[in-house]
């Protein structure tokens, strides 16, 4: 490991001006630090400086989250426990709250943060491999189309079939998430323009400048609204199928419905043709409910090891939505 500075900036805004200062060859932005030091002790990663933002909040007093007009506000250094757990958060975007909560382990979600989360890179073994040159670290292939490929993307492959890895980046999307940046020109990014497929370039899964450095994220509460994982183990594993839900009703029947998918695609993967389909649909009838999730994967390409994925997603994606509507009695497949 190479040795680098430790940069502890007073503010976002100074943490913005040191990445963009010139000052070091390789600034790298740093709050819990979990996936960063994963990087530095597998030799992906050779900052010759870590700047620092784990204690820098918007306001000295700024709380974990906080409404401002319609939107719920959620500060970027925020640990994922403290989101879990914030009553806020629980009543008014109940999805963020699950996400949040069921991501890894305790310890973990002790340390990492809202922003980490969004930002990690893919956990494809391939690419966190020093011996695998693949397409992600300028290689000429992607090893996991021939290789071992259980657990990568069945949609928007193209090349790379990493899956994104990150729990909240599935519930914001379908709770209209912002992320708030300082140090560039855009004072905000909707979730939905932050991640890049590795059609649009495959070294990179987000669109944020180096000197761009996110203060907070916002999003519109959704008391009717939920998250889901499929895992191996549903204690610590990383998702096999997720699927985020918010609904609005009208008399008992869905009036308009935002789902996303994860585990599935390079990016947090919105599901626009189920989401029609689900208009006018009673959650209680299950029939109609089957009907309207049965095309969720559709399009789907799987590898050899992941076709589970094609039959696993129209499930998680029901019983998001039942989740959703509160109705919380156990299906069956």
């Amino acid at each position: 490991m190479n040795p680098f500075a430790l940069v502890r900036p007073r503010s976002h805004e100074e943490a913005a001006r040191v990445m963009a200062s010139g000052d070091y060859r390789l600034p790298v932005l740093k709050a819990g630090g979990l996936d960063v030091v994963d990087h530095l002790k597998e030799g992906l990663l050779e900052p010759d400086a870590l700047v620092d933002v784990r204690g820098v909040r918007r306001r000295p007093d700024a709380p974990v989250v906080e409404r401002e007009g319609d939107r719920l506000v959620l500060e970027a250094t925020a640990t994922l426990a403290a989101l879990a757990e914030d009553p806020l958060v629980r009543g008014s975007a109940p999805a963020v709250a699950t996400a949040c909560g069921s991501a890894a382990t305790p310890q973990v979600r002790a340390v990492a943060t809202a922003a980490g989360n969004l930002l990690q890179r893919p956990r494809c073994w391939y690419y966190r491999h020093d011996q695998f040159d693949c397409l992600k670290k300028g290689g000429d292939r992607c090893f996991a189309i021939d290789g071992e490929n259980a657990y990568h993307a069945i949609l928007g492959g193209a090349g790379c079939y990493i899956v994104h890895p990150s729990n909240l980046a599935v519930a914001l999307s379908v709770l209209d998430g912002r992320v708030h940046l300082v140090g560039g020109e855009r004072d905000h990014l909707p979730i939905a323009d932050l991640f890049q497929s590795p059609s649009r370039g495959v070294r990179r899964e987000h669109v944020l400048e180096p000197r761009e450095v996110v203060t907070h994220l916002s999003l519109v509460p959704a008391p009717r609204s939920a998250y889901l994982a499929i895992k191996h183990k549903q204690s610590f594993d990383w998702p096999l199928v997720s699927a985020a839900a918010a609904l609005e009703l009208d008399g008992g029947r869905i009036r308009a419905a935002r789902i996303c998918a994860g585990a599935v695609a390079p990016i947090p993967w919105r599901l626009p043709a189920v989401e029609q389909a689900l208009v006018g649909i009673d959650p209680r009838d299950d029939g109609g409910l089957r009907t309207a999730c049965a095309g969720a994967a559709d399009g789907a390409r799987p590898l050899r090891d992941n076709g589970y994925k094609v039959r696993l997603l129209p499930v998680v994606v029901r019983r998001a939505v039942r989740l959703a509507a509160g109705l919380l009695a156990v299906e069956e497949e």
